[in-house]
């Protein structure tokens, strides 16, 4: 039985281990960060490959600026949801489900986090990271 129990349990480490590096995040326990150095300046991804950065900006600013590089990107928008502090929106292309969110940190300041799933485990970092970087150039350009 103790043979039973350690092959149960190096073969559940095993599948674990296989489901984090395809991107899952069935075995971990929340979204461990990660900068990842070489990427875009600023733009850090989560261990599940969201990207996501804070903008000195307030949260009805980035949203506005959001929706202008949505439309600039033909991504369609197809939900909006805000609860207190937090706006996400998702949206779609040919080939990807897009979802981010917009949590407020302060009256000035919001976290901006972006996720582009290609099918079940694959994600687009360069279009998450490339939503972000529009979305902060919108907001400069308005400034």
């Amino acid at each position: 039985m103790a043979n039973l129990v350690k092959i149960v349990f190096k073969l559940s480490a095993l599948l674990c281990l296989i489901l984090a590096l395809s991107g899952c995040a069935l075995c971990l326990g929340g979204a461990v960060s990660a900068s990842v150095s070489g990427g875009a300046a600023g733009v850090d991804y989560t261990f599940t490959n969201s990207a996501y950065k804070t903008i000195s900006a307030p949260v009805a600013d980035v949203e506005a600026a959001l929706h202008r590089v949505l439309k600039k990107m033909s991504i369609k928008e197809t939900k909006r949801k805000a609860k207190e502090d937090k706006v996400s929106v998702t949206g779609v292309t040919g080939h990807l489900d897009i979802h981010i969110d917009l949590e407020k940190v302060t009256a000035t300041v919001t976290k901006i986090e972006v996720s582009a799933k290609k099918g079940v485990f694959a994600k687009d970092k360069s279009t998450a990271t490339e939503i972000i970087e529009e979305t902060e150039k919108n907001l400069e350009a308005k400034r």
